[in-house]
């Protein structure tokens, strides 16, 4: 790959002149503006940057895999039995919900060549997000890009808001009454991980089971909010809500040993958290890494999932992984005409 500078870019602003990299959580209560990358299994990497101004990274073209040469880590087959496994394990009484996800993955044409702010311009046109962003850490292997339409954890002081995302549609006259009753379960478990960090008494649902509209699908979003306990740092907030309810399930650790005897390899960023935290102000912003799009061995890789309850129908999930996946897939491989 040639030769490229660290550099995080969120909400209009561009972070360079890298400081520090480290896994310590610890780190983000000290001092500084942080880019924060969290895989699915736990993994961290923060980094410190020391210029951190408005603006965008100069425009880079982009080239990505063809449109035909996505493979899919669980194919159709293999999807719609795992979406039957969770259903019994339903009927058995293991677990309420579970979300099962895929990964796909295509070669890159030229990997010795490839700059992930051309993917992330490109999704800027074609998917815009409210949580769009990068991650590039060369030296740490990081490429990522994200598209996220759902908000992990936001703090401003002491107050933390959530904004969990369960339920998708084609369009907002869509959703099932699964749906419904999915974002119920997900916010009743998002409520129980702040409550574990908050004041007693402080966490409120603000929302509940909003109709949002996203580049080619509509979403249910609830708000969750909640104050922060004093003294409490990034180390026990990332521990008592992460990985994110509304990409696991419910009851949560259930669902954890669901995903890992049913998914055939890890998520990596994909459902990991990713964002930034500027420990001078006591703001953050960290997403689900849903939409999310990262460079590893020379493929891109994009995750795709659906929260499967017993009302699930395996076809239809799989279809709604589709439904997630195909915008993003074609703006990364050039196919999308607006």
């Amino acid at each position: 790959m040639t030769q490229q500078i660290p550099l995080a870019w969120f909400g209009g602003r561009i972070a360079t002149g890298l400081r520090d990299v480290t896994s310590d959580l610890t780190a983000l209560d000290s001092r500084g503006w942080w880019a924060v990358l969290m895989t699915f299994e736990g993994d961290a990497v923060c980094a410190r940057f020391g210029d951190v101004r408005e603006g965008r990274p100069p425009a880079t073209s982009w080239r990505g895999p063809s449109r035909s040469s996505w493979i899919s880590s669980l194919d159709r087959i293999a999807y719609t039995a795992a979406v039957e496994r969770v259903r019994e394990l339903i009927a058995a009484g293991e677990v309420y919900q579970v979300n099962v996800c895929r990964i796909a993955s295509a070669p890159m044409p030229d990997s010795g060549h490839v700059d992930v702010v051309g993917l992330a311009q490109a999704l800027e046109g074609g998917n815009p997000a409210p949580h769009q962003g990068l991650i590039r850490l060369p030296a740490q292997e990081v490429h990522v890009v994200t598209a996220s339409p759902e908000l992990f954890v936001s703090r401003q002081a002491n107050r933390l808001v959530s904004r969990p995302i369960k339920g998708t549609a084609a369009d907002g006259q869509g959703f099932l009454p699964k749906d419904r009753d999915e974002n119920v379960m997900i916010v009743d478990l998002v409520r129980n991980d702040l409550g574990r960090v908050c004041r007693t008494g402080s966490v409120h649902v603000e929302e509940l089971c909003a109709v949002e509209q996203h580049p080619g699908l509509s979403h249910l979003v609830s708000t969750v909010s909640g104050d922060l306990e004093a003294g409490t740092g990034w180390a026990q907030i990332m521990g008592a809500l992460f990985p994110p309810g509304s990409v696991t399930g419910a009851p949560k650790s259930s669902a954890l040993r669901a995903i890992r005897a049913l998914e055939t390899q890890p998520r990596g960023p994909y459902c990991g958290a990713v964002g930034w935290v500027d420990a001078d102000r006591g703001t953050a912003e960290l997403a689900v890494g849903i939409r999310t799009f990262w460079l590893a061995g020379g493929r891109l890789h994009l995750g795709t999932g659906a929260g499967i309850t017993w009302a699930s129908e395996p076809d239809a999930e799989w279809a709604e992984t589709e439904l997630k996946a195909a915008r993003l897939l074609a703006v990364a491989s050039g196919s999308w005409n607006g």
